[in-house]
């Protein structure tokens, strides 16, 4: 099983690094062997060869120099999301993927136009928010943390409907991006973390079977507090 972490050093807010120390843990412990890549800017990889690819947050700064150097991968991804092999993508990331981001100052920086979406950010303005919301994959809710500057709009193949804190914008109810096995979300904690049945989910995609599960009582413990605690929130 190969694993690549991209833009591992400069994409890597919020303990997202986690996102991949979890998924590995839970492919050997399930019997996989795995080899994870960690390659950032200036490193060519071969994005076919992998069968699981992350990229993580950063900075609006770090997004914009990642984004120079991500369109040589746009064929590419294409074709891995459209061959169904998983990819995430966290944070401002998956922003990169639709038509433009507009920074804080109006200036438009072309995306890899693989999606008609397009973010937009405030100067001078953050949005924050705890949240739970829900997929049509699982019966188990979702919960993270949203820290971005941006409001994002024209998704039309959604990940999340938010049930608590901030969706994409303010006109929508919905948060985040799927298409096939690309899951795109603002969602950070690291969201696999915090989330210990998508976890599972996404091993199960990669194995073909159940994986072993049983290690992650302690964050199946803590993802059962942080969601009665956000209801408690939420309905307060």
């Amino acid at each position: 099983m190969r694993i690549l972490h991209l833009y591992y050093d400069i994409m890597n807010l919020y303990g997202d690094y986690a996102n991949i120390s979890a998924l590995q843990r839970i492919l050997e412990k399930s019997g996989e062997e795995v080899i994870v890549d960690r390659l950032s800017l200036g490193d060519t990889a071969v994005i076919g060869d992998y069968d699981f690819i992350f990229i993580g947050s950063g900075t609006e700064k770090n997004q914009k120099t990642v984004l120079a150097d991500f369109v040589k991968y746009s064929n590419d991804i294409r074709e891995y999301i459209k061959y169904g092999k998983s990819l995430l993508m966290t944070g401002n990331s998956f922003e990169m993927l639709g038509q433009s981001v507009t920074d804080g100052d109006g200036n438009v920086h072309k995306g890899l136009g693989l999606y008609e979406y397009s973010a937009f950010e405030e100067r001078g303005v953050r949005y924050t928010s705890d949240i739970i919301c829900e997929a049509n994959f699982t019966d188990k809710p979702f919960v993270g943390f949203i820290n971005k500057s941006s409001m994002i709009s024209g998704i039309e193949k959604h990940l999340f409907r938010t049930r608590f804190g901030l969706p994409d914008n303010d006109e929508s109810k919905y948060e985040g991006i799927r298409d096939s096995n690309f899951f795109g979300t603002h969602l950070t904690g690291p969201i696999l973390m915090k989330n210990p049945h998508f976890l599972v989910y996404l091993a199960e995609l990669l194995l073909g079977r159940e994986p072993f599960d049983e290690h992650l009582e302690y964050e199946r413990k803590g993802y059962e507090i942080t969601l009665e605690k956000l209801r408690e929130r939420a309905q307060g």
